[in-house]
């Protein structure tokens, strides 16, 4: 009986219910509850292809997210996401209008956003400190026209909420470190589809997830991941121009757990010192790339591994085999192994 009252009590609790609200004409508002008795409310509101000048739109007081996407907007001006609603804004929506300079003050009001998404825009400047200060959790910066950013765009002068940025396929050309400045605790960064020839320096930021997809990088040296130890995640797909990673040039990501080297056709082989320091790695994918083979002592190189998909597809995952009862040992040795689809993959 008590643990039934306790499971009801516990739906109760997560309760969830969505309701349509009054809102700006040409907007949709959503308020969603949550909890036994609605302590938890979310109200969402959506203005996307409404027009330019939905810029400065009036919304709820308890707003938290705000879609501002296709309404062809140009600029956005210091004071205009400001006031009633802005402030406590958490996530916005700015993808997919015509914005190509992100100012210092732009966002300077917002105080509690932790999710910003400008993709598809036409950024082509960020200034200097034009997120600096707010907590956020997740920028998208996708598919603009950016050829150079600073690093310096992405500080905060004093300890805050860890920061997610997403600049993936943006027309980036390089990234500059400014010393002085102290860095954010970036988690996650998607570099995607940028102009990037190389691998941009981000040894000061914690990065736990990295993407360089689509980058016209060449060469994987032996410096180009200094520092970034806590990287789980790292995807180098899609390269056009990548041909080689260099002895030890992935050496520093001592916790990489999945690695993406997929539809890179004019990466041709893998040394064994490529593999060198990666004892946490579990996901290899090298699937549609010029490698057809791996080194015989591919399971001692990596020895955390559980499934690599290689050419044409072929997935070899890693087996425990049971060697034959052995009367001295008094007991059997388990083996481990690399079984493939095909044979001849592990040379």
């Amino acid at each position: 009986m008590g643990s039934h009252l306790g499971g009801s009590l516990a739906l109760l609790l997560i309760l969830h219910v969505t309701a349509v609200k009054m809102c700006h004409p040409g907007c949709q508002c959503e308020v969603e509850s949550f909890g036994l008795f609605s302590s938890f409310i979310l109200t969402k509101v959506d203005c996307s292809g409404v027009g330019p000048s939905m810029v400065h739109v009036a919304i709820p007081l308890d707003t938290l997210s705000l879609d501002l996407s296709f309404n062809n907007i140009r600029s956005i001006e210091d004071s205009e996401l400001s006031g009633p609603g802005y402030t406590t804004l958490s996530s916005l929506d700015l993808s997919n209008n015509l914005i190509s300079v992100v100012n210092g003050s732009m966002f300077s009001k917002l105080r509690y956003l932790q999710t910003l998404d400008l993709s598809r825009n036409s950024v082509e400047v960020l200034m200097e400190g034009c997120f600096t200060g707010l907590p956020l959790a997740e920028v998208d910066l996708s598919y603009n026209q950016i050829h150079e950013v600073n690093l310096n765009a992405f500080t905060v002068r004093n300890q805050g909420r860890p920061l997610s940025v997403d600049l993936s396929h943006n027309l980036l050309r390089a990234i500059t470190r400014i010393p002085h400045l102290q860095l954010p605790n970036i988690q996650s960064l998607d570099l995607a589809g940028n102009q990037l020839n190389s691998v941009p320096e981000l040894q000061d930021v914690s990065l736990r997830s990295l993407n360089l997809d689509d980058n016209p990088i060449s060469v994987i040296d032996k410096q180009s991941f200094a520092g970034l130890k806590d990287l789980v995640h790292l995807s180098l797909s899609e390269m056009p121009e990548l041909h080689t990673i260099e002895p030890e040039g992935l050496q520093d990501l001592q916790n990489l757990q999945v690695l993406d080297l997929s539809h890179n056709s004019k990466l041709k082989s893998l040394s064994t010192e490529v593999f060198s320091g990666l004892k946490l790695l579990q996901e290899l994918n090298l699937s549609d790339s010029g490698v057809v083979s791996l080194p015989t002592n591919i399971l001692q190189l990596l020895p955390s591994i559980r499934a690599i998909v290689l050419r044409d597809k072929v997935n070899c995952w890693k087996v425990h085999k049971q060697e034959p009862f052995r009367r001295h040992a008094r007991q059997s040795n388990t083996m481990e192994t690399l079984t493939c689809d095909v044979t001849g993959v592990v040379q």
